[in-house]
């Protein structure tokens, strides 16, 4: 990411997409010229739609203004948002990946502060986009990641959630788990994606997150990972690997997800509630019925939390004209604090919200019900996952994870080679 000459062709080559395909929802919208036009940027494909009808739903009730939506997604959106600064093109909003992104546009970006809805986001939700103690970004929704489980399964096995208070509690349920394997005709206990780098990441977030004090500030700004919590880490990590469908290492999303947690044929795997609409398209019973998840005991054997926070934020551009922005304010609020806008977050987006004040029934699922619910009681980490240098995780700490679920290193030698390289990256 820091080769200027690979970044440049990234840029032209966006720029020259960007250029080639347009925009998005907005490019065919209506020419008045009095109206105002609001460019919305996402990095989220997958709402695309439910965004275009939002803006469609606002233009109709405010007839002078245009909200056109623009999506580049898959790993390409970071790049495309630059080349448009760099052609002059720049959006009035714009979803940020958390505070790297936050940071490069922080002269660009209005404190949010001015936003009514600002007032409504669950406590701690605005540090993942503040610099220098100014918030400049929303959260757009909110992710939460543990040990996903099968309720009909524990059920069966005679694994009452509710009773794991503890890691010791956490392993006499699975242990209770492999021993009736055959009777509960399940392949193994686990299915964590040991061929997946950012399950790895997403998982480190359970032991990293109390070294930092549970801040997002504090990791991203950290100079040093020492693995104060590491021991408990390596706990887990040989738990899961003796109970997992193996090889560990060939285990990919679809085969964890797609194939064997949705066919009961394990009890639990490692994800987060973005899993719910992939679920919804094989089975639309089973996270509503079927699935919950339970907390990592990351910091001791008694303090277990899920890892939550918002991946995404949303800046607006202050150094457009007066009239844009305040539309662009306006557009926000009544997104999330309009009667038709939560609605459509909670019903289209299916989003976990952000703000405080909504049913916790109203939630899509009762995964995402127990997330929100954690967020507003102030019993989550946080995803300190995102805040590492750049590349360090995919460089770094997954190939080393590896290596030490395969054998290949000790747990000491993991925590070496992973803790100097990244103060090195840093």
């Amino acid at each position: 990411m820091k080769k200027t000459i690979k970044l440049s062709l990234a840029l032209l080559s966006t720029a020259a997409v960007l250029a080639a395909c347009g925009g998005g929802s907005g490019d065919n919208a209506g020419s008045d010229s009095e109206a105002v036009v609001v460019e919305f940027f996402s990095q989220k494909p997958e709402i695309t739609t439910q965004l275009e009808a939002l803006a469609a739903s606002y233009t109709e009730q405010n007839p002078d203004v245009r909200i056109n939506i623009t999506t580049v997604g898959s790993g390409e959106g970071s790049a495309a948002l630059q080349a448009k600064f760099s052609s002059g093109d720049e959006p009035a909003l714009m979803m940020l990946g958390g505070l790297p992104e936050v940071e490069r546009y922080s002269d660009t970006l209005l404190d949010v502060t001015e936003l009514e809805l600002s007032d409504t986001v669950i406590e701690g939700m605005l540090e993942g986009g503040t610099i220098e103690g100014v918030p400049l970004g929303v959260p757009m929704n909110i992710e939460g990641f543990g040990w996903m489980y099968n309720k009909e399964i524990f059920e069966q096995a005679g694994v009452n959630p509710d009773d794991i208070q503890s890691y010791d509690d956490f392993v006499t349920a699975v242990e209770t788990l492999d021993s009736q394997k055959e009777e509960l005709g399940i392949d193994a206990v686990f299915a964590f994606s040991g061929a997946e780098n950012y399950i790895a990441n997403q998982f480190s977030a359970n032991f990293t997150s109390p070294e930092y004090n549970n801040s997002i500030l504090e990791s991203y700004s950290a100079t040093e990972l020492n693995w104060e919590y590491g021991d408990q880490m390596q706990k887990y990590t040989d738990l899961f690997n003796q109970y997992n469908v193996q090889p560990i290492l060939t285990i990919d999303y679809s085969r964890s997800v797609e194939e064997l947690f949705i066919n009961d044929a394990v009890a639990m795997v490692h994800q987060g509630n973005w899993i719910v609409p992939t679920l919804n398209g094989i089975d639309p019973e089973f996270a509503a019925n079927k699935m919950g998840i339970l907390p990592v005991f990351g910091e001791n054997d008694t303090t277990g939390k899920i890892i939550a926070g918002a991946p995404w934020y949303i800046g607006i551009n202050k150094n457009l004209d007066e009239a844009v922005v305040e539309e662009a304010k306006a557009f926000l609020d009544w997104m999330y604090t309009s009667e038709e806008g939560q609605t459509a977050v909670l019903e289209e987006f299916e989003f976990v919200p952000a703000q405080e004040g909504y049913d916790v029934e109203a939630i899509s699922d009762p995964v995402s019900q127990q997330i929100y619910q954690a967020l507003l009681d102030g019993e989550t980490g946080a995803m300190t996952h995102k805040q590492y240098p750049d590349g360090w995780f995919q460089q770094v700490l997954f190939p080393e994870y590896q290596k030490y679920l395969n054998g290949d290193i000790s747990w000491d030698e993991f925590e070496t080679n992973t803790s100097n390289r990244f103060a090195e990256m840093r």
